[in-house]
């Protein structure tokens, strides 16, 4: 990794459509969420075409380095696509962290993965991934009454990853402390940082 690593990750919601207004909303709710000095974005778009999502993930990335803020891409887009956007880490999801056998991207460019299971983390290592998000920790609004691993299964499991671990699914702010004496790295969410 080429920088310090956070200890917040903003996952990003869908835009509300694909219409350019709603693109340019979404771009202004991202400029408000790095202008209160959030570091770490992830761009979680699958609702968009490749080409609509290269070019969200141009202006969202062009957004975050004038704010000193890193970028990790997670929709319709593979390596190359990632390396044509100068900065631009990637964030394996089940299906493209399933799809590579070795680091994606090179050294100077973050690799992440979506993890679940010790079985995920295993691959995010054999990716040569920077670090992973390991979910669900807590219910969620968006997955009403799906099964959790809570904190005492999720401490096992990051115990065991090979790189830093962030919690994700029912995550706040207010969760940070709790979450790190669990033994993560850090917390991500959507809408406990959007």
């Amino acid at each position: 990794m080429n920088a310090p690593l956070p200890r917040c990750c903003v996952i990003t919601p869908e835009p509300a459509s694909a219409s350019a207004a709603d693109r340019a909303a979404f771009l202004d709710r991202l400029s408000a969420v790095l202008a209160r000095g959030e570091t770490l974005v992830q761009l979680r778009v699958k609702s968009l075409d490749a080409a609509a999502f290269a070019a969200l993930a141009a202006a969202a990335l062009a957004r975050c380095n004038a704010a000193g803020a890193h970028l990790m891409l997670n929709g319709p887009i593979d390596a190359a696509g990632v390396m044509r956007l100068d900065g631009a880490g990637w964030h394996l999801d089940g299906a493209a962290l399933r799809g590579v056998t070795q680091r994606p991207l090179p050294a100077d460019r973050w690799v992440s993965a979506a993890c679940h299971s010790q079985d995920d983390l295993l691959l995010a290592a054999q990716a040569g991934a920077d670090f992973v998000t390991l979910s669900p920790v807590l219910p969620t609004l968006s997955h009403p009454g799906a099964p959790t691993l809570g904190w005492t299964r999720f401490d096992t499991l990051a115990a065991q990853a090979a790189m830093p671990v962030f919690a994700l699914g029912g995550m706040t702010r207010a969760h940070l402390d709790d979450a790190r004496r669990h033994g993560a790295y850090g917390i991500a969410g959507i809408r406990g940082f959007w």
